[in-house]
């Protein structure tokens, strides 16, 4: 841990007081949280990536707040806080709740247990991660990258806006990035429209060939979709080129090596009779093989995912225990001195309301997993060590969500590592306690989804609690408003998600095909989770490609481990190579693509000191904001015309994957030249 940095002087000082929790901050924030909450759910299901939602909710809040005759910065930041609280509890479910669903264990996505485990969990992680502000924000210094850019963001409003006192340069600043993010967002939605609605543009374009008489099977894709382009960009290039080389690692060359070594195993898998000539397979039968060669590979992912989980853990053992000791000292402290003393901008939830919220809460955690264990004869107990799980697992992963959110950002967070770590021992555990026999190998794989949705939710918003925070301990916030606020986002999303989950589920499907010629949203974390609690309650798991993944994953820890010790800047944390190993390679494409624009518009503009690469930094990251929301929501509202029974188009265009690869490339040149063009402009 670095050594603590002097106190910093919040931009609102804490003898000032502003409105924070106003009508129409709190209106907007609900709003932009169901908004950002049907956004991430449909980006997680569909790349397995969900982004911070914080830059774009600032910017709509200054947009949309300055029509108002008085707003403030503060009045800001709460719209933000409460709109990134709707954006961070989405990832909880998506990354575990479709597992229910493809498991059998539920029918469909009912809306109660999926609110009550937003509502829980999402609580849960305010409460857990409140403790940890002031040793995570003030005392270990911590950057929270996502926290700081946000506060960059408000502050281009100005600190007050009365229509009565001109502000020219404010008010064309945060005019400017509104209309930066709404123009993308249409640019983006437009793209989703002829592709997902008119179908005049291809989805993906993709190719499957068999190279030396059979023996070397190549096959790649990439799909086109808006979407990943922002989030390459916004992640960067370092993250992009690790998620490209996991690609290769678990495509390129792992589906032909598989196929080389395993032949006889996979034509069984793709249906084909052992002995048929090579000459005589079909394209059909080329693309089963390829894409039963990658199912296996896919699993070296998880091997690499487990023991990045554990990594983490390991890694942030002693930082986090003098974390929450410095915790306790300062809540000591305060007692001593009493509340009377402290300032407005040191004013947290006090501790003493924070475990009784935990303590309320326990009930209906306990109730709802009593239930998941359905008839099982021994539920009462198994829902007792489920609860205490819960409270145990819950605290120490929130802790990690927010200490791994001060290091390296929301956006890449390692909580979906973590939360496959929690299947692997809750699984174990339960098995040993339940046995799989009968009613037991049926209810413990759902029993044990349950509990990592919980405490996935509960992360996810941990980190997003401290990023907040932080951005508000910049402009000078009011702690426990900010933590009314994510729990007022928390509630919000819960009440849409389940809506927009079944929603998608009756559109394209998720992680299962609902009808022929669409493609289910991948929903990879939830496959994935799915994969592991079952299996090792009985349905099976080949261990050999996890294996090679934990032995991949330690030597590509090794060699962070030597870049971090030479200070380069180029770094290689094994949860990017994972999941570019277990997704498609199709999805890596276009964020590496988007990650070398990021980097290509930072050598063009050449910033020159800490203002003007601020003002790049904003300007591509609203613009590549505008590409995904755009894109999500319009497929939610695809999927609304669906439900409503209107047919858009009956089939596809027969140039729709030429036309599709010369819009992304405009849409490439779109992405860079604007952002160039707008940062010039900021400055």
């Amino acid at each position: 841990m670095t050594e603590p940095k002097p106190p910093h002087a919040p931009l609102v000082g804490p003898n000032r007081s502003l409105p924070e929790i106003t009508l129409k901050a709190a209106v907007l924030g609900v709003l932009l949280a169901m908004l950002m909450a049907a956004a991430n759910a449909y980006l997680g299901l569909r790349v397995g990536m969900t982004v911070a939602a914080s830059i774009p909710a600032s910017a709509i809040a200054l947009g949309v707040l300055r029509m108002f005759r008085r707003s403030n910065i503060l009045e800001n930041n709460q719209v933000q806080t409460i709109a990134s609280a709707g954006a961070s509890t989405v990832s909880g479910i998506i990354f575990t709740v479709p597992a229910l669903v493809m498991m059998g264990a539920w029918k469909g996505y009912d809306y109660g247990p999926i609110f009550m485990m937003v509502v829980i969990g999402g609580v849960m992680g305010v409460v857990f991660t409140t403790p940890l502000r002031r040793a995570l924000i003030v005392d270990a210094g911590l950057t929270f990258p996502e926290g700081l850019a946000t506060a960059e963001v408000l502050k281009t409003g100005g600190i007050e806006r009365d229509a009565d006192v001109e502000q020219p340069t404010a008010n064309r600043t945060g005019a400017l990035g509104f209309r930066l993010l709404l123009e993308s967002s249409v640019v983006g939605a437009l793209f989703k429209l002829c592709e997902g609605g008119l179908k005049w543009l291809a989805g993906e374009v993709a190719i499957t060939r068999s190279l030396f008489g059979g023996r070397w099977l190549f096959t790649a894709d990439a799909t086109l979709a808006p979407s990943l382009l922002g989030i390459g960009f916004i992640v960067g290039p370092n993250i992009g080129t690790l998620m490209l080389s996991g690609a290769v690692i678990g495509t390129i060359l792992g589906v032909p090596i598989n196929w080389w070594l395993n032949e006889a195993r996979l034509l069984a898998a793709a249906g084909i009779p052992a002995g048929t000539s090579m000459d005589t397979f079909t394209v059909e039968q080329w693309s089963g093989l390829a894409g039963a060669s990658w199912q296996e590979c896919r699993r070296i992912g998880i091997g690499c995912m487990l023991v990045g989980g554990v990594w983490s853990l390991i890694n942030l053992a002693k930082p986090m225990v003098r974390g929450i000791r410095a915790s306790l000292d300062a809540f000591r402290a305060k007692r001593a001195g009493g509340s009377g003393g402290a300032e407005r901008t040191e004013l947290d939830t006090p501790l003493p309301f924070l475990v009784l919220v935990a303590a309320v809460l326990t009930v209906p955690l306990f109730l709802v997993f009593r239930h998941a264990l359905g008839e099982y004869s021994g539920a009462t107990g198994i829902a007792l060590v489920m609860t205490v799980l819960m409270l145990g697992f819950g605290f120490l992963f929130c802790s990690v969500a927010g200490y791994m959110t001060g290091l390296v950002g929301s956006s890449n967070n390692p909580v979906s590592g973590v939360t496959m770590a929690t299947v692997v021992v809750s699984s174990l555990l339960l098995l040993q306690l339940m046995g799989n026999d009968g009613v037991a190998g049926r209810v413990g794989p759902a029993a044990v989804i349950y509990l990592a949705a919980f405490i996935c939710t509960a992360s996810c918003i941990a980190g997003d609690n401290l990023q907040d925070l932080k951005c508000g301990h910049v402009v000078g916030a009011t702690p426990w408003k900010q933590q009314l606020c994510l729990v007022i986002g928390s509630i919000a999303s819960a009440a849409v998600i389940p809506k927009v989950l079944s929603l998608l589920d009756q559109d394209q499907g998720i992680g299962r095909a609902v009808r022929d010629g669409v493609k289910p949203l991948a929903a990879p974390q939830a496959s994935l989770m799915r994969d592991l609690s079952t299996g090792i309650f009985g349905a099976g798991i080949n261990w050999n490609f996890i294996l090679f993944g934990c032995a991949l994953a330690v030597l590509i820890i090794a060699l962070d481990e030597v870049l971090r010790r030479r200070g380069s800047t180029f770094r290689t944390p094994i949860l990017a190579v994972a999941v570019g190993i277990y997704l498609p390679l199709g999805l890596s494409v276009l964020i590496f693509l988007g990650g070398l624009l990021s980097w290509l518009a930072a050598r063009r503009f050449q910033p020159r000191d800490e203002h003007q690469r601020t003002a790049l930094e904003n300007s591509g990251m609203l613009l590549a904001s505008g590409l995904i929301t755009g894109e999500a929501i319009m497929g939610v509202l695809l999927a609304l015309v669906v439900a409503a029974g209107i047919k858009l188009s009956s089939g596809g265009s027969s140039f729709g994957g030429a036309l599709a690869l010369a819009a992304t490339a405009a849409m490439v040149v779109y992405l860079f030249t604007r952002t160039l063009g707008a940062a010039r402009r900021m400055v």
